[in-house]
């Protein structure tokens, strides 16, 4: 990717964010040599949340950055609102921005009398006005037909893989925490030439569950657990116990999304895990900071699909 955008018609292009994570909007127009676009979004007295659009939109390009970060409801409202008011200032075209989608772990009916919040919030976004969504690995791929428009969906494995070449590593062994995610975990074993391992586990309940059994050999091997998305961290830490009593060396997660909610950074701290690689998806309050937590950022990679998107150029090429 070409960092620089004299490319960009920035009298046509705007990037604009709410609360969620300024930090990464503001990297991202970094990378596109643009200003951050100007909006207030605060809250009425009683709680309501209120935006202002403080720029002429008319006839522009918006992307809006947005991830449904925690707090989840919160910076959901914050986006439908201001696709809102873009809508009703005559923008050009609404990109919603959504480095992390939310409300995507209920995909489908798997249980009686319970939502599909996955679809619920696709059509919110389209419904607010929003004409295609960019976002980044996404907790389940058949989320992408859930919207009625166009959705660009990119994947953070090669800026997560950037951190492991330099450390040279050998006898690798990807580890992916479930069956569900065995594709993500092929493509690491892949690009890394490692061998290939799956957790068996069984869920208790929404926040823990159990390892049955270690589907590969990962003893003496040096261990890379791969997924989308870390919450409490009980699945992760209970997989990095299992596969340490079976004998591993280092142990690394490289997890894109790092919700990181309870006390899961101190469990972190006091396990065997080696160290969790991570993005800036969700910006990472300092209080959860930890020498065993290192953060790699997505802005690059997002604004250079912004830029592409705005040229009307394919963004394909960044999945290689």
């Amino acid at each position: 990717m070409n960092k620089g955008l004299s490319m960009v018609s920035i009298d046509r292009l705007s990037v604009l964010t709410g609360n969620a994570n300024r930090k990464l909007a503001e990297d991202i127009c970094d990378y596109l040599q643009i200003p951050l676009g100007d909006v207030t979004v605060d809250r009425f007295s009683e709680g309501e949340i209120r935006a202002k659009i403080n720029q002429d939109v008319r006839g522009r390009d918006v992307f809006v950055v947005q991830p449904t970060a925690p707090l989840p409801n919160e910076h959901l409202m914050e986006l439908l609102i201001m696709i809102d008011a873009l809508r009703r200032a005559s923008a050009r075209r609404i990109t919603a921005v959504i480095p992390y989608f939310g409300y995507a772990r209920q995909d489908r009916k798997d249980q009686p009398r319970v939502p599909i919040t996955a679809k619920l919030v696709a059509n919110l976004i389209t419904t607010a006005g929003a004409d295609r969504v960019l976002t980044i690995d996404l907790h389940a791929g058949q989320i992408q037909g859930f919207f009625d428009i166009p959705l660009d969906h990119l994947f953070a494995i090669n800026i997560l893989i950037q951190y492991f070449i330099p450390l040279k590593l050998e006898n690798i062994v990807v580890v992916c925490p479930d069956v569900g995610g065995v594709k993500m975990a092929r493509a690491y074993s892949k690009r890394l030439n490692a061998g290939l391992a799956v957790v068996d586990k069984r869920r208790i309940n929404d926040s823990k569950t159990e390892v049955m059994n270690i589907m590969g050999d990962v003893k003496g091997k040096n261990v890379i657990i791969v997924d989308d998305v870390i919450a409490t961290g009980s699945s992760l830490l209970e997989a990095v116990g299992a596969i340490k009593q079976e004998g591993a060396k280092q142990i690394y997660a490289a997890i894109t999304h790092a919700v990181l909610s309870g006390n899961s950074v101190e469990r972190i701290q006091q396990s065997p895990l080696t160290r969790l690689i991570t993005t800036d998806t969700i910006f990472l309050d300092p209080k959860k900071k930890s020498d065993k937590i290192e953060v790699l950022s997505v802005a690059d990679l997002l604004g250079e699909a912004i830029r592409r998107i705005h040229h009307e150029e394919s963004v394909s090429s960044l999945f290689d």
